[in-house]
């Protein structure tokens, strides 16, 4: 099969990475991709947005398959186009993929489906949605309708603080006209977990549990970010829980979406608070997580590609999924000044000395190759360093030895990834 994977970050290198070594596989091509992609496919200088310069190339090239890592040209419509050119495509359709495209909309959904969920409120008045928080109080989560590539989220733990985000993002635009709407909504309190299910329109599969590590500083401080960690299993997610999070919380939403004319096809992420009361959905997403992916990718054991072409074709009914005993544990590093401004095209070095490490995979989030064909750092999230072990632990003291041999000063991690898991341990 000839696979066309779009995107390029660490997702993507983890999904290309994967689908690599499929015995089915004859041609990759990744669109853009990045430095360590290129390691493992051929990469095409188009842009993950640029959708008829996409369906083009995997017309002329009689792709077999597209699979469609970011979430913004799944709400741009790319798997529409690519269907109606006749081509298969892992991924959404745009009516799909507003259950991330549009947060109120996802939340009109979970709404309407029973889904338990925290309580909220749409806004598209700037002095209605500070009424409603001085009506409600603190703590209280602001979010931009729209998409804000995993950063128009405030957890606001006092009013002026909610109030402030509200001035940020309808008043100032902080996030373009993503704050044109705003979902204002409960604060839950629990342990956030990430779950993943494929959908082929009708029938839905778990995959296993993760856990990301969404604030920048160690002990979860600091403003939230895409994701600065990962790991899997995660010990909170019990095969007791999952049963439910699939019965409450996915199922439900597969079959309202398949009810309303828009069935949903590819991964739909659910962003869940393990609270008191149990599971509550805090937001859908319409791809793999990253970093999660990365840690899912380390585990699974079965060939992706005919899995990924059974959701395509809606043939997931009765497909089953080996995972790997190990843990999988993603170390995230990022660009000094990130989430905030940073500093590009700084050199990365001692990356094949990281890989050499047991059990890691150095994963590129965010690189290149300068016209001296070094590795340069051009994102924010820059390298994913991930590592498989027989327990957490043990992921955790390869990946960070790993980490320590990568020479990029103006680099940083976090270095307490994993910490709940390790406590559940000990």
């Amino acid at each position: 099969m000839k696979v066309l994977m779009v995107g390029g970050g660490g997702r993507e290198h983890a999904l290309c990475w994967k689908l690599k070594q499929s015995p089915l596989l004859t041609q990759l091509w990744c669109a853009p991709g990045n430095a360590g992609i290129a390691e493992v496919a051929e990469c095409v200088a188009i842009g993950a947005e640029d959708v008829d310069g996409l369906v083009a190339f995997a017309r002329d090239n009689a792709v077999d398959l597209v699979v469609v890592g970011p979430e913004a040209p799944l709400v741009l419509g790319l798997a529409d186009k690519l269907k109606a050119a006749g081509i298969k495509v892992f991924g959404p359709s745009a009516a799909a993929a507003a259950l991330e495209g549009s947060k109120g909309f996802m939340k009109d959904v979970v709404w309407k489906s029973g889904i338990p969920t925290a309580w909220y409120g749409r806004f598209t008045d700037i002095d209605a949605a500070k009424a409603f928080i001085r009506e409600k109080g603190a703590p209280i989560v602001v979010k931009t309708d729209g998409l804000a590539a995993g950063k128009g989220v405030v957890v606001a733990m006092t009013l002026d603080e909610a109030l402030k985000a509200v001035d940020d993002m309808m008043g100032d635009k902080v996030f373009g006209d993503a704050g044109s709407e705003l979902v204002i909504e409960e604060f839950l309190d629990g342990e956030e977990i990430s779950f993943f299910a494929l959908c082929d329109g009708n029938t839905a599969i778990p995959l296993v549990g993760a856990q990301d590590h969404k604030r920048v500083g160690d002990g979860d401080t600091g403003p939230n970010t895409g994701g600065m960690g990962a790991y899997s299993p995660a010990p909170v997610l019990t095969p007791e829980l999952q049963a439910e999070v699939m019965e409450r919380c996915v199922l439900p939403a597969i079959r309202t979406m398949a009810e309303d004319g828009k069935p949903f096809t590819g991964v739909l992420f659910a962003g869940l608070m393990i609270t008191k009361q149990g599971p509550k959905l805090l937001e859908y997403n319409v791809r793999f997580g990253d970093p999660e992916c990365q840690v899912l990718m380390a585990r699974l054991k079965s060939d992706l590609l005919p899995v990924l072409l059974a959701g395509a074709e809606g043939n997931l009914s009765g497909v089953t999924l080996e995972w790997r005993d190990d843990c999988a544990l993603v170390v995230v590093m990022a660009a000094e000044g990130y989430p905030g401004s940073y500093k590009k095209n700084t050199v990365v070095r001692g990356l094949d000395d990281a890989n050499v490490v047991e059990g890691v995979t150095v994963l590129h989030a965010g690189t290149a190759r300068n016209s001296e064909g070094e590795v340069v750092a051009t994102g924010g999230r820059v390298l994913g360093v991930t590592a498989t072990g027989a327990t957490v632990k043990e992921a955790r003291e390869r990946a960070y030895q790993a980490v320590d041999r990568i020479r990029w000063p103006e680099g940083f991690c976090r270095r307490d990834i994993a910490w709940r898991a390790l406590a559940c341990e000990s």
